[in-house]
């Protein structure tokens, strides 16, 4: 009888062992399928126009942070794009040009690789400000940014090329160097925004 209680057991493992390796079969197989759908609805919100395109700046190693004694009108002092970084800013400005996006508004934190970003994205004229280089850490910037998106209704495109940090503030995404998360004014009585969907770095 134990012998007997010891086999059902064991064949009962075997078999939900089966149905978890099924489940992550199916959920493997699902996922390029959603990322494909959120991304494509990003770039339909954005050839509608009235969003905003969220871009962390290109390919910048190692990763985070600056040199210690940064000068921020000194790029030979701050952390920069490297040829990948580059190269990806230019697939990117290509990207939206093959997609139709009308960007009518080009913004940039002062930061040289997130400048040289979206210089190289060939968009239109750029213009830095502080509210794009944003944090939990300067919260009035930070207002002032969300307050900034959740006021734009286009009838275009607004681009704003920033850091890992400024994105996950305003929505709790942390994006991937050259990634772009695609937002739109949310209703309340808040300023605020909500994420309509990513966009992953162009190969």
């Amino acid at each position: 009888m134990d012998l007997y209680r010891r086999l059902a057991g064991l064949k009962g493992t075997a078999h939900m062992k089966r149905l978890v390796l099924a489940a992550l079969a199916i959920g493997l197989l699902a996922a390029p399928v959603a990322a494909a759908d959120d991304s494509q609805e990003a770039w339909a919100a954005l050839v509608n126009g009235g969003h905003v395109a969220l871009i962390r700046h290109g390919n910048a190693p190692p990763g985070y942070g600056d040199p210690p004694g940064f000068q921020i009108d000194d790029c030979t002092t701050q952390r920069n794009l490297d040829e990948k970084g580059r190269a990806q800013a230019r697939a990117l400005g290509e990207a939206f040009r093959q997609h139709g996006v009308r960007a009518d508004k080009i913004l940039s934190s002062p930061w040289c690789r997130c400048l040289e970003t979206a210089r190289l994205m060939v968009l239109g004229p750029v213009d830095g400000t502080w509210a794009a280089a944003a944090s939990d850490k300067s919260p009035e910037r930070l207002a002032a940014l969300r307050q900034m998106l959740a006021n734009w209704h286009g009838p275009g495109t607004l681009v704003v090329v920033t850091h890992a940090l400024t994105v996950q503030a305003l929505v709790g995404i942390m994006p991937g160097q050259a990634e772009t998360v695609v937002v739109r004014p949310k209703l309340g009585t808040e300023p605020s925004v909500e994420v309509v969907g990513r966009i992953p770095v162009p190969k």
